[in-house]
């Protein structure tokens, strides 16, 4: 590496913070990018989005707000000391210790390896002591580097264990407080007065979503808890880093397995009918003790909960981060919580088929002409480049028509609109299939993926597949719960299950459910279709609200959720709602960047610099860069950010606007018609959420001041 992740410049200390953790974000962002190794605004874009979905504050009074993104040219390390602690989430109380962790997305595995050994540091209370202790820039930034590149050890004091860890050497000031390398060490040589004779062999599995930190911070606590113990501990770090497999011996010789992660862990069915207690991963990290002791128990627990046969990285077991400090493993996720999870799994993975099917198509009618769906099919099969179409004949809705285009661009088009339709015909399996992998994993894919085809044949739609993917998922799940003989083990995950499975999912489609559900789809098909004048502008109305109500939250997810799965229906009443959600989706960060810019005195600097970056973000579609200001204001923000999007889906409703494109905002203007209506639609509404979010501020600041001033 050419420069140290950690120098002098990039360590500020007795630092008066800002405001709150995204202001204190904003200046970890000014001081790593001063030193030329990131941009400012997408570094700060990357972290406040992690602080978004995952806090980071950690017990002991520090923080590591941490992302890897395109932004960051060079891996740095940053450390704000501040003046006055700042709540970055964490139970244990605020963060006056802020370490900033910036990786490029394409990092190597040396980086991070160093950085994994950081975060192994951190919960030490004596490195963080030594932290706050510092008395210059230079002498903090070497204490990190100390941990990170230490001196190199005697060769009798490194020896470890192979198949754990990777190693995480600690400084050669404290040579007492093992790491990765040492921690099978440690383990190995118990206190025999903390120890019982038949203590059991336990195994570890962490992770976190980004695998920076969080994921070798609970490997750490975890060791050192056993340690303290006299247990026998063998961690597997699942991190962006890479993965060191437990060996077949050391999975052989365990009593549990702990799993402290808040994404799936991959290779689960390595650990088929082991006792298993499972948590965030944060709980890891403050309460490793407790669940050593959880773990200890269930190891001679002949009740304990088990990981189920043909469990699976799908998810059937997964972590959530519900629970707490006391809650019980075995209810650490909810009914409603793994169903709502698994239906945004199906989701997630059917957006890509409609954003390419449904751009394909889009791109099909610019080249082809409005009437290239007519004619597509016999063109892209019967001509060629070197066959080129002429106008042809179709049947159309006043008889016999021509194509209003014929060669190349008609042949293109029909080309573009044929492969497109032929990916949004994977809509429905697509979302079934991956609703019953969220639910029981790789068993639960083949029965979702026949009862979603089976749903399209009834023509059931996207409701059968929702209705399909659950059962399949639900039906492979309690599959898998079997504890079947030892030679038939092996065959019901890739056999039994899923023949099981789909055969239970489709006969119950076609002999029972398809025909209630085509019916219902198809009322809701007339419904929509019929819809006009006041009706379709109070739907606008409602999912405008929807998409504004909480940025990128649940509800605006269930919006989402409703347009995208209506485009599978291929009607000029899905693509309506398709370009009301859209077109409401991007008012927050639109309005937010025009308030920045008019009125800059109501806004710290931070906020300005995130309005900047809101314009990109709004006109993109990712009603997420309105988060920052909605967070730091609610009362004001929200309230004015609904009522635009309630007015830009009511118009949008009321133009007629459609959209075949499911995601891309202003850039996807070809798969929307007519985009004057779009278009307008977003300015009314921009410009009424930003003069009534500058109004609110105007009068909340006025108030502050004549109360300063009667003070």
């Amino acid at each position: 590496m050419s420069e140290p992740l950690m120098t002098a410049d990039l360590v500020h200390l007795d630092v008066e913070p800002a405001g709150d953790k995204s202001a204190v974000i904003g200046q970890m962002a000014d001081l790593i990018a001063a030193t030329g190794r990131s941009d400012r605004d997408g570094l700060e874009a990357g972290l406040l989005a992690r602080e978004e979905s995952f806090a980071t504050g950690m017990p002991g009074g520090f923080a590591i707000p941490h992302c890897r993104t395109e932004a960051v040219h060079e891996a740095a390390l940053g450390l704000l000391r501040l003046t006055e602690p700042v709540d970055f989430g964490s139970a244990d109380g605020p963060a006056d210790l802020v370490i900033g962790i910036s990786a490029p997305a394409g990092t190597d595995d040396q980086h991070l390896r160093l950085l994994a050994q950081l975060s192994r540091a951190l919960v030490r209370p004596e490195f963080l002591a030594s932290l706050r202790s510092a008395a210059t820039s230079q002498e903090a930034a070497d204490l990190v580097m100390g941990v990170i590149e230490p001196e190199p050890e005697p060769a009798s004091a490194a020896s470890s264990s192979a198949g754990d860890s990777a190693p995480a050497p600690a400084p050669s000031s404290a040579p007492s407080d093992g790491t990765a390398a040492d921690a099978p060490e440690r383990a190995a040589s118990p206190n025999p007065s903390a120890a019982a004779e038949d203590s059991p062999v336990l195994l570890a599995i962490t992770s976190c979503p980004t695998g920076i930190a969080h994921t070798y911070m609970a490997a750490e606590s975890l060791e050192t808890a056993a340690a303290e113990k006299g247990v026998r501990l063998h961690v597997e770090t699942q991190g962006s880093g890479g993965i060191t497999p437990f060996t077949s011996e050391q999975i052989a010789e365990a009593s549990a397995l702990i799993v402290a992660a808040d994404v799936n862990i991959s290779g689960r069915e390595r650990f088929a009918g082991m006792p298993v207690i499972e948590h965030p991963v944060k709980r890891a990290i403050s309460h490793g003790s407790e669940m050593v002791d959880e773990a200890v128990a269930a190891a001679r627990d002949p009740r304990a909960r088990k990981v189920p046969a043909g469990a699976d990285d799908g998810g059937a077991e997964a972590s959530s981060g519900s629970g707490g400090a006391g809650a019980s493993s075995a209810a650490a996720v909810s009914w409603p919580k793994r169903i709502q999870a698994a239906v945004m799994t199906g989701v997630s993975y059917m957006i890509p088929f409609v954003a390419a099917g449904g751009l394909l198509m889009a791109l099909g009618f610019l080249l082809g002409g409005f009437d290239v769906s007519y004619v597509a099919q016999d063109v892209a099969t019967g001509n060629s480049l070197t066959n080129l179409p002429g106008h042809l004949s179709y049947d159309g809705a006043s008889g016999q028509e021509m194509t209003s285009r014929a060669g190349l661009l008609l042949y293109l088009g029909a080309v573009a609109f044929a492969i497109g339709s032929a990916g949004m015909g994977f809509l429905v399996a697509a979302l079934s299939g991956f609703i019953a992998f969220g639910l029981a994993g790789r068993p639960g894919i083949a029965p979702g993926f026949i009862g979603g085809a089976i749903s399209v044949t009834v023509g059931a739609g996207f409701l059968g597949g929702l209705v399909t993917g659950l059962l399949a998922g639900l039906i492979a799940l309690g599959l898998a719960s079997l504890r079947p003989p030892r030679w038939l083990a092996g065959l019901m995950p890739v056999v039994i299950i899923p023949l099981v499975t789909s055969g239970i999912v489709a006969g119950a489609m076609l002999l029972v459910l398809g025909r209630p559900l085509a019916w219902v789809m198809e009322a809701l098909q007339n419904a929509l279709t019929g819809m006009s004048g006041t009706s379709a502008i109070l739907l606008g109305v409602i999912l405008g609200l929807m998409m504004c109500v909480d940025l990128g939250g649940p509800i605006n997810k269930a919006a989402y959720l409703f347009a995208t799965a209506g485009l599978s229906q291929g009607t000029e009443a899905s693509f309506h709602i398709m370009a009301a959600v859209m077109a409401a989706g991007m008012v927050p960060p639109l309005a937010m960047a025009l308030s920045t810019a008019v009125r800059r005195s109501l806004y710290t600097q931070v906020e300005r610099e995130n309005g900047t970056t809101a314009w990109l973000l709004g006109a993109s579609f990712i009603s997420e860069g309105a988060i920052p200001f909605a967070a730091a204001d609610p009362l004001r923000v929200i309230p004015s950010m609904m009522a635009g999007g309630a007015v830009t889906g009511a118009l949008s409703m009321a133009f007629g606007v459609g959209s075949q494109a499911p995601h891309g905002g202003i850039f996807v203007f070809f798969a929307i018609s007519p985009v004057w209506g779009y278009v307008l639609a977003i300015v009314i509404g921009t410009l009424l959420a930003a003069a009534l979010v500058t109004v609110l501020k105007e009068q909340h600041a006025r108030r502050v001041r004549r109360e300063a001033a009667a003070a």
